[in-house]
């Protein structure tokens, strides 16, 4: 079995904890090159996201419900690219109930160019569209959740380590470049946080 509602709901309520436990530590991360807002953000988004868990077996629906949800969460920067990955996947996932894992690579690397136009970010600029980028190669044709949640966690904190003594070159970070050398990017450490919490138990115990 591969990507259902039921698996996408348990992996929204694992990551809804891991927002609760991360929210200090993505505030603080990101009051050295930004509003500081981060972890609040991220938390209401999922506090939001956990509360209206979809029904039904229809994965095309229940990432269309979760984008009104997000949409109507919080109107950050960040709430608005989780958003737009909710729609990206909701259209081509209409009527599926069960989505192979090798094809889940295909669909995020969707959403990652949908993020890229809709941020005008460009990849190496150092945002958690980075990181979902070595996600998506790292995890291309793997049809194992287990090995699928660790070439992804792996991915993930290899991108987060190397991007670490890069600057920021967009957002409010950018006009801080030089101070963000040295310092996680907060949206990638948002991800990173979540991502960890997600693959917790493989999607299939769900």
């Amino acid at each position: 079995m591969g990507l259902t509602v039921s698996a996408l709901n348990a992996a929204i309520g694992r990551a809804a904890d891991a927002a609760r436990a991360a929210e200090a530590d993505l505030n603080a991360a990101d009051a050295k090159m930004g509003d500081g807002d981060t972890g609040f953000t991220v938390r209401r988004l999922f506090d939001a996201l956990d509360a209206a868990k979809p029904e039904g077996n229809d994965l095309g629906e229940a990432f269309a419900s979760l984008a009104r949800t997000c949409s109507g969460a919080t109107g950050s920067s960040l709430g608005t690219l989780v958003t737009v990955a909710m729609m990206t996947l909701a259209k081509p996932l209409k009527g599926t109930e069960d989505l192979p894992w090798a094809d889940l690579s295909d669909y995020l690397a969707e959403v990652r160019d949908r993020m890229l136009a809709r941020g005008g970010a460009e990849l190496g600029d150092k945002t958690m569209v980075d990181m979902l980028d070595a996600i998506v190669t790292a995890t291309r044709g793997i049809d194992d959740p287990a090995r699928m949640g660790q070439a992804a966690m792996d991915s993930a904190s290899e991108t987060l380590t190397a991007f670490r003594d890069r600057p920021n070159r967009i957002g409010r970070a950018r006009m801080f470049a030089d101070r963000t050398v040295g310092q996680d990017d907060p949206g990638m450490l948002a991800l990173h946080r979540l991502l960890a919490a997600t693959v917790a138990k493989e999607p299939s115990d769900a």
